[in-house]
């Protein structure tokens, strides 16, 4: 079973057994649902009620209807069962993308060593080709296609990059 890390927890709210989860994963619309199993400590817990608060995903878990009933929840991580989430064809995970290979228009071959997000919202990739390291913005146009049938990303740089 392939498991996809969500966020933590990082504290409750309210008396009536309410958990705050910290995360910055791409696809919460697909996690955080009525019916959908969360994972901590390899354990499934059944969301009951979603809301989000500030920075904050809120979640009651079915069978826990009082802070005593989850504080020993705290702290924990959270993860959702892979096949669970669903994805459409033009949805990737970006701990799928670290096995993709790279083609680019100078015919350079090379692989995605990282990932990272240069602000909330600029999600940045280091590639390496031609045994340089190269940082392009996920979604700029220098990024043409995203193969997931060959794993594979066709970039087009500009003059000078490597």
């Amino acid at each position: 079973m392939d498991k996809v890390y969500i966020g933590k927890i990082v504290s409750t709210h309210g008396i009536k057994g309410e958990i705050k989860i910290i995360s910055n994963f791409e696809y919460k619309d697909k996690v955080f649902q009525k019916g959908k199993k969360l994972l901590i400590d390899d354990k499934n817990y059944q969301i009951r009620t979603y809301r989000h608060h500030k920075n904050y995903d809120m979640v009651t878990l079915d069978n826990y209807d009082d802070i005593n009933d989850i504080l020993f929840l705290m702290k924990k991580q959270v993860y959702i069962n892979k096949d669970e989430l669903s994805l459409l064809d033009t949805e990737i995970l970006d701990e799928d993308l670290l096995k993709y290979k790279v083609k680019t228009n100078y015919n350079y071959e090379g692989v995605v060593e990282e990932i990272f997000f240069a602000s909330s919202t600029n999600k940045i990739i280091r590639v390496n080709v031609n045994n340089k390291s190269i940082l392009v913005p996920f979604n700029s146009p220098m990024v043409k296609q995203i193969s997931k049938q060959e794993n594979t990303i066709y970039l087009e740089l500009l003059e000078g990059m490597i």
